[in-house]
């Protein structure tokens, strides 16, 4: 056990050159840039020193045990290290006990490193949470297995998981060649030749463990003699004789076997055979059991492919009676065969509808049977059950529309086959059918009237009646859910809002990214205190970083924020670029700040391509003159030059983004259609009772008519609107440009080291 904040070299006092290498700051930390880069959370907590108790996962030779020591030379706590494979409860109380002593004499943390903490048993780990949870000590844990299966989940629960990935090659280079030219800790001190061969070959074969290329290299030069001129060769002989070749990792219980079948299960449902046999091969090559491969095969079956192939049920059940008989090796046969007609066949997961259903009963509790859906056979005379039901086979094609769903659930959709397959023509089958249910429905309250007269409050026949009425709140939501995905956003990235308004992207995004950082840009002072009340809610180190200000000034408002060298991993903006004037300008500067691996994604309205409202209604009863100056000033509303909403077509921005050095991915127009309630609300906002806005408001539409049109003319058209659209539903239509676009790749080589 370590109670200083250094560590010391080995018995003979040269320790071995993977950890004379160690990196004592993170400015010398090589890879791990989704954790440890500007503007990740977790360098951020290190800088800040405001650690809460986290746990480093990831193979060995990653960083884990780096990561730690790293921190135990930048904090001010008092940094205390475990072993789990040496140390007990013993040395866990004893550490404990130093740590209360420490911080009621001194006021002073400490940190607790246990190395290898998967090694502890349920009773060992559950003798140190207390301490974790009442802040004696702030655990850093690290473990090659996942925590989730090996560490207690109260302890998992009160820790933030930081995934560590293999090293790729570029940074195992990086390693290598650091060791050769430091003078002090390497073999700067020496001439060693390391051959560029030799060197992929080390980076090659350590699969991405950095121990592994340091121990090997060290073994290189070590055991090298110098040539004629003084020089240690490290050529391909050498570098091969001083790397074993790399076994493939499978362990049937550890997060192999877990992720492996992961692997293979996303490959069948992904459609894609060579990677389902590439899988299927690894674990048949291992070892697994093929009755278990089969049964997740199965579930798959059922649940990915469903009624799109009601075929490959059968054909998976063939298969795995097929290797009972046969068992192996001639029983890989019927294992391929069973994942390639799975990987082939077309998808749906309709089957997932029963869960709903299942939901619904929950929820619903007690859902009376219609009654002419009761069993008829005890009480049909007494209580009319069964009186009315209408049978099937009496009618053209064996069908005809009734209520089968409870009263409370009329309405309520459950199964919602997909286009794919079989099942497409089931699609098109069950829409007609509903529809005719539903006018059906309809005709019989019309032939009820006291049927019509139902409460606001009545939401399930509501739902019935009006579910085509289009719902806002969903509507956001998916074009949320379009921008993000869009931008392949993970848990490590740096994500800018280009205009967070309300918050809509911004606080998903700081739910998608719990490693790394949100950055958020509003236009005003008022906007930008409300997102900071929102994130007072949050831990510090999880808030958004907002900033007030213009986009062309992005980058001093980022510099202001004094926290490096920030590039995004993704910038997502709705209608971010729409109210600015010079938007290529704009378009330029984000492209600036932009990762070189980084993703824009966009969905920007084209207003000028939108709704008009002279053509929502009929114009029969109006003079014709009028009629045609009414479509001319609305149309001019549109060719207003110097209105950035409207002054633009969607071709001026893709050249802006080209002009930037951008590439293109997606460029998509799409035009929606919604349908609005025209209500009181709606016409005062079209023709609000007194002219003149407010400062910074925008014309309205009784205004803009007005600048065309006479005072009369206005009013004619404002009773004209008024009288055929009041408490009416039309359709609204809409268009917007979905926009995903990066670096060029003569860009993308530009490099970063943190």
């Amino acid at each position: 056990m370590s109670n200083d904040n250094h560590h010391s070299e080995g018995p003979d006092g040269k320790a071995p050159l993977a950890a004379r290498m160690r990196p004592r700051t993170l400015d010398e930390f090589v890879g791990q840039a989704h954790i440890a880069a500007p503007g990740r959370l977790l360098r951020r907590a290190i800088q800040a020193d405001q650690l809460s108790s986290i746990i480093f996962h990831g193979p060995p030779g990653t960083g884990k045990t780096t990561l730690a020591m790293v921190i135990a030379n930048t904090t001010r706590s008092r940094f205390i290290s475990l072993n789990a494979v040496l140390a007990g409860v013993k040395d866990l109380r004893e550490a404990i006990a130093a740590a209360r002593k420490h911080r009621d004499e001194n006021n002073r943390r400490t940190i607790l490193f246990v190395d290898e903490i998967h090694r502890w048993n349920k009773a060992q780990q559950d003798a140190l949470l207390p301490w974790v949870e009442n802040g004696t000590v702030i655990l850093i844990g690290a473990t090659t297995e996942n925590p989730y299966f090996s560490v207690n989940p109260p302890l998992v629960s009160r820790s933030r998981i930081f995934r560590l990935e293999p090293l790729n090659k570029e940074n195992l280079r990086a390693i290598a060649l650091q060791a050769l030219a430091d003078p002090e800790r390497g073999y700067g001190a020496l001439t060693v030749r390391l051959e560029p061969d030799a060197l992929e070959h080390l980076a090659h074969v350590a699969n991405g463990d950095a121990r592994s290329v340091l121990n090997a290299l060290e073994l290189a030069v070590e055991t090298t003699p110098p040539d004629d001129e003084g020089a240690i060769v490290v050529g391909m002989a050498v570098a091969e004789e001083s790397i074993q070749q790399r076994a493939v990792l499978y362990d049937r219980d550890g997060d192999a076997h877990y992720d492996t079948i992961s692997a293979f299960i996303k490959s069948l449902r992904g459609s894609d055979p060579d990677a389902a046999l590439y899988w299927l091969a690894k674990m048949v090559y291992a070892g697994e059991d093929p009755r278990f491969m089969f049964r997740r095969m199965l579930i798959l079956a059922g649940e990915d492919v469903g009624l799109a192939d009601p075929e490959a049920l059968r054909v998976v059940t063939a298969c795995a009676d097929a290797f009972d008989r046969v068992g192996l090796p001639e029983g890989r046969f019927h294992l391929a065969e069973a994942a390639l007609y799975l990987a082939t066949a077309p998808k749906s997961n309709s089957t997932l509808a029963f869960f709903d259903a299942l939901r619904a009963v929950e929820e619903e509790g007690r859902a009376e049977v219609p009654s002419h859906l009761k069993d008829p056979s005890r009480d049909k005379k007494g209580f009319g059950h069964g009186e009315g039901y209408l049978y099937p086979h009496a009618y053209r094609d064996h069908w005809t529309p009734q209520q089968y769903l409870p009263d409370t659930l009329q309405g309520k959709v459950f199964y919602h086959p997909s286009d794919q397959g079989h099942e497409k023509n089931i699609r098109v089958e069950m829409a007609q059918r509903r529809e005719a249910q539903l006018a059906a429905m309809v005709e019989g309250f019309q032939a009820a009237p006291e049927a019509l007269t139902f409460s606001p409050d009545d939401r399930n026949r509501d739902r019935w009646l009006q579910r085509a009425v289009n719902h806002g709140g969903i509507q956001l939501a998916g074009i949320r859910d379009r921008i993000l995905a869009a931008a392949k956003i993970n848990r490590h990235g740096n994500v800018l809002d280009l205009n967070a308004g309300t918050g809509l992207l911004t606080w998903e995004a700081v739910r998608r990214t719990p490693e790394g950082s949100v950055w958020a840009l509003v236009s005003d002072e008022k906007t930008a205190s409300g997102l900071h009340i929102q994130a007072s809610n949050l831990k510090e180190v999880d808030r958004p970083v907002i900033m007030n200000g213009a986009l062309d000034n992005i980058r001093d408002l980022i510099s202001e924020k004094k926290q490096g060298h920030v590039r995004f991993d993704a910038m997502v903006g709705r209608n971010a670029l729409l109210p600015i004037h010079d938007k290529a300008a704009a378009v330029r500067v984000a492209a600036q700040v932009l990762a070189p691996e980084g993703i824009i994604s966009l969905v920007e309205g084209v207003p000028r391509r939108g709704q008009r409202i002279y053509d929502l209604v009929d114009h029969k009863r109006l003079d014709k003159r009028l009629v045609e100056k009414w479509i001319s000033a609305e149309e001019a509303i549109y060719e207003d030059t110097d209105d950035p909403m409207v002054n633009w077509p969607p071709d001026d921005l893709a050249h802006a983004f080209d002009d930037a050095g951008l590439l293109i991915k997606h460029f998509q127009s799409e035009r929606t259609a919604v349908e609005i309630l025209v209500t009181e609300g709606v016409l005062s906002r079209w023709f609000p009772e007194t002219i003149g806005k407010a400062k910074g408001a925008k014309a309205s539409y009784r205004e803009r008519l007005a600048s065309f049109l006479s005072p009369d003319e206005v009013d004619q058209i404002r009773l004209h609107i008024t009288e055929k659209l009041a408490g009416k539903q039309v359709q609204w239509t809409s268009e917007s440009i979905y926009l995903v676009a990066h670096l060029r790749r003569q860009a993308a080589v530009l490099s970063f080291r943190f």
